[in-house]
């Protein structure tokens, strides 16, 4: 990811297409006739690339806090912390999405399964991150530490939300010996709406961050001459 990367349009034409086609085969293609879920299993092609675009963005921030402690450029942390921020907002989606679901299919918004407790300290623990930031006034210092901060949060987020849930009794599936919908559940007519919506939203994902990006380097050069 960097700065011909960031400019060039062809993968955002690619999102944009690879989400409109979601909503498509999404919502019109035959979905499996499942117990107890029905036709909300379509929320799969939503819930889960909101995970997936959510990682993305994580992935990349991990990997401009780590340019950022070995050259120390301002730029690489103002694209850690607008992924960060951009992977909040998808984490936010992926959470509604999922207490949406389980209303539907566990009958509440959230009934205390281990999945969604690790995923709401997962969330907890980015929201530290930001909050840690705004605490501290000398620039350099701030960079730094959330650098490291964000380096470590990543792995206990990934245990938190997809290892220690397999090692419990979980009602989500894929978790405490639940078995996953694609082991069983995703048939081909399903697989044409979820592979691309996952790589769709993951573009999308990287997008917004790559506007964040932008303005604020837009606002610092602005304060810079200020």
């Amino acid at each position: 990811m960097n700065m011909k990367f960031i400019y060039q349009t062809w993968w955002k034409v690619i999102a944009v297409l690879l989400v409109l086609s979601t909503f498509y085969t999404g919502l019109l293609f035959k979905a499996p006739r499942l117990p107890i879920i029905h036709e909300t299993i379509r929320n799969l092609y939503f819930h889960v690339p909101m995970w997936m675009g959510m990682l993305t963005v994580f992935v990349v921030s991990v990997y401009f806090s780590i340019k950022y402690l070995r050259h120390g450029r301002e730029e690489d942390d103002l694209a850690s912390v607008e992924c960060v921020n951009t992977g909040l907002l998808f984490y936010s989606l992926g959470l509604l999405t999922g207490m949406l679901w389980a209303k539907y299919t566990w009958g509440e918004f959230w009934s205390g399964d281990p999945k969604q407790n690790s995923a709401a300290i997962a969330f907890l623990l980015y929201c530290a991150y930001l909050v840690l930031r705004n605490s501290i006034d000398e620039e350099q210092k701030r960079a730094k530490i959330s650098a490291i901060y964000n380096i470590f949060a990543f792995p206990v987020m990934v245990v938190l939300i997809f290892v220690l849930p397999r090692l419990t009794d979980s009602l989500h599936p894929g978790s405490g010996g639940n078995p996953a919908f694609g082991k069983y559940d995703l048939d081909n007519g399903m697989k044409i709406a979820f592979y691309p919506a996952m790589l769709g939203w993951s573009f999308i994902a990287l997008w917004i961050a790559t506007i964040r990006y932008r303005i604020r380097l837009i606002e610092n050069k602005r304060n810079a001459i200020n």
